[in-house]
């Protein structure tokens, strides 16, 4: 099985059936098939923090959630994550495509792939990063599982050598 396809599997596997995104090359493939199921909502976003926003009314309305983003975004979702997602104990699986990591060919994305774990340490999230397509697969299944108990934020970072 490949990335994208173990990514998706999981997603469709348990059960989580609203996602929001943002464009990213690295999910371009995940985002394709997940446009194709007409069993999943997908909402494309500009923004995380929108993205995040939008997630939470769909929880609060009974869906099961996830956000596919890049890194990059994990910075202007701080607040969001902290002040609603932790404060209001909402659950999101967050699929990160994880930029300046090893196999990195982009030097700008270095240092918020440096702060990237550090970020979500610093919020308590626990987070998953596999380095094939089935401990993606499980990853997402335990992250997901994890997230649902504690109502709680949880990730899976996707570096750029997983690809």
């Amino acid at each position: 099985m490949d990335s994208s396809k173990a990514i998706y599997k999981a997603l469709k596997d348990n059960n989580i059936n609203f996602i929001v995104s943002v464009p990213c090359i690295n999910l371009a493939r995940v985002l394709e098939m997940i446009d194709q199921d007409k069993e999943i909502k997908h909402v494309p976003v500009t923004r995380e923090e929108e993205g995040f926003g939008i997630a939470a009314g769909a929880y609060m309305a009974g869906e099961d959630t996830a956000i596919l983003m890049q890194n990059s975004g994990l910075g202007n979702s701080i607040n969001v994550i902290a002040s609603l997602y932790k404060l209001y104990k909402i659950p999101i699986l967050m699929i990160i495509s994880h930029r300046g990591t090893r196999g990195e060919f982009m030097k700008a994305q270095i240092p918020m792939g440096e702060a990237t774990p550090l970020l979500l340490e610093a919020l308590k999230i626990p987070y998953h990063v596999p380095s094939t397509p089935e401990e993606a697969y499980n990853d997402i299944k335990s992250a997901w599982k994890l997230a649902k108990a504690k109502k709680y934020p949880t990730a899976i970072l996707l570096e750029v050598s997983f690809w």
